[in-house]
């Protein structure tokens, strides 16, 4: 059964294999605001649009002391190749044992044509300096979404 993670709680720690070879840990970023963004599959078309606007912001983010990290299902070399094809430079995580999707309540049941699946639930949960969940967005659409929560940010 998924977690229900909520606003002002601890965020769940993790320490998961990333891109490059090197270890993606949140206590890394404590001081610092972190965007976790979780999505469901490297280089498929919605999770490529997402990562390319978190992407673009990337700068703009960095100005409101914030780090971007996309995390999902997939391994840490399918990461590589993703980040290569689009240039993406901030950190990708691979939850392949599906520990921190199921910490933050995103490895959900989902359903198509009919058939139930397990899978991520498209997510955004912005933490705080101080280590807290400051902001969740659940269910995103793709479209504005990296600025949406990029004015959170700036704001906190």
């Amino acid at each position: 059964m998924a977690a229900t993670l909520s606003v002002g709680e601890l965020a769940p720690d993790f320490t998961l294999p990333g891109d490059s070879g090197a270890n993606v840990s949140l206590a890394a970023y404590r001081g610092k605001k972190v965007v976790l963004y979780f999505y469901p599959k490297d280089d498929t078309s919605g999770c490529t649009k997402e990562a390319i606007e978190f992407n673009g912001l990337k700068v703009e983010f960095a100005k409101a002391n914030t780090v971007i990290i996309g995390l999902s299902p997939d391994s840490a070399k399918s990461h590589d190749k993703f980040k290569a094809k689009y240039g993406l430079d901030f950190s990708i995580a691979a939850d392949e044992e599906k520990s921190a999707l199921e910490a933050y309540g995103v490895w959900v049941e989902k359903s198509m044509y009919g058939r139930k699946y397990m899978g991520v639930e498209r997510t955004t949960v912005l933490v705080g300096e101080d280590g807290k969940v400051q902001a969740i967005w659940p269910k995103v659409k793709v479209d504005g979404h990296a600025a949406e929560v990029l004015k959170a940010a700036q704001a906190s």
